[in-house]
């Protein structure tokens, strides 16, 4: 058995309603967005966000109706803002496969990302928690503002690791930070545990960011070619970290250059092999480690026993992923 099956075994059910339910919302009659929701159903991936939305709610309840149709609208949101993602970074690939926008164009895409978010809204409010639709508006709002403050970065003289954290806490942890949140709600669990779970996604998310952003160093199987995050100009942790170092001004200057959007594919390149030898990849390793060992102690003792397990092992999946 492997490992996301073993993940996906305490909720295996739930999951199968939620994808029956997912794709139901996924069907139109509109030519143009069934062309893209179809595309968007090919590409779903492992559907890590609904996975913990059901994983939190079973950790001290019962997944209920409400709970569905809450990862179906965080879901959305997710699929949502990847639309709109890839229509600003001018993106004509996301994991190896096209984008909306390269598959229709940037117009159709845009309004196709709009058409996911209303859905999503739908949802939230089906959910039937008024504290739910909050929390969906606030995640929407956040993801937003972590897009913007990733732009307004460009224009800045600063590059710092708490700069770096701040854009990954909006853009990543606070998705993963809502499901978790939104599952223990949902399934009636104390505040204290909404915290706590809630607190577990946003460790999660983080992990999974950095983690991402490693893949970039390297021709991984992820459809992300080597030094792609620099070429959109994104300084990620591991670069963050080597520039920063002590003698190592020359290549801050040259991190700003790569930031503003200025730098050859050979000042890149020579910018990644930098990174490399400075020990980067290692930090964000280090980092990574860090995290998961808090993340760990925020899912304490009790409840039930094959969901803390689920949940220590959909971390770990997150840390190890190769796509």
């Amino acid at each position: 058995m492997d490992v996301l099956t073993q993940i996906r075994q305490p909720v295996e059910r739930e999951m199968k309603d939620f994808e029956s339910l997912f794709g139901i919302t996924l069907q139109h009659q509109n030519p143009i967005l069934t062309t893209a929701l179809r595309h968007v159903m090919s590409r779903r991936g492992k559907l890590m966000r609904p996975i913990l939305v059901l994983l939190a709610a079973k950790r001290y309840g019962e997944v209920n109706d409400g709970v569905l149709h809450a990862a179906v609208s965080l879901e959305m949101l997710h699929t949502a803002s990847l639309v709109h993602d890839d229509v600003v970074d001018e993106s004509n690939e996301r994991r190896g496969q096209s984008s909306v926008n390269a598959l229709l164009d940037n117009k159709a895409a845009v309004l196709v990302g709009d058409y996911l978010l209303s859905t999503s809204l739908k949802h939230a409010a089906m959910a039937g928690s008024l504290r739910v639709v909050d929390l969906v508006a606030w995640l929407g709002q956040t993801l937003s503002d972590g897009e913007l403050q990733q732009l307004s970065n460009v224009q800045s003289d600063e590059i710092s690791e708490e700069q770096y954290f701040e854009v990954i806490r909006r853009k990543t942890a606070s998705l993963f930070a809502v499901c978790a949140e939104v599952g223990a709600l949902l399934s009636g669990a104390s505040e204290e545990k909404v915290r706590m779970l809630g607190d577990f996604g946003r460790d999660v998310g983080i992990c999974f960011q950095i983690r991402d952003d490693v893949f970039d160093y390297y021709d991984a199987e992820v459809g992300k070619p080597t030094g792609n995050d620099m070429k959109e100009g994104k300084l990620t942790l591991p670069v963050v970290h080597a520039v920063l170092q002590p003698g190592a001004e020359e290549w801050r200057g040259l991190a700003l250059k790569v930031r503003s959007g200025k730098a050859s594919e050979e000042e890149i390149k020579a910018l990644v092999d930098f990174t490399k030898r400075a020990g980067g990849i290692e930090y964000a390793q280090r980092k990574m480690d860090e995290i998961r060992d808090h993340a760990l102690g925020l899912l304490g003792t009790d409840g039930r026993e094959d969901v803390c397990q689920a949940l220590s092992l959909y971390l770990d999946f997150v840390l190890k992923r190769v796509s």
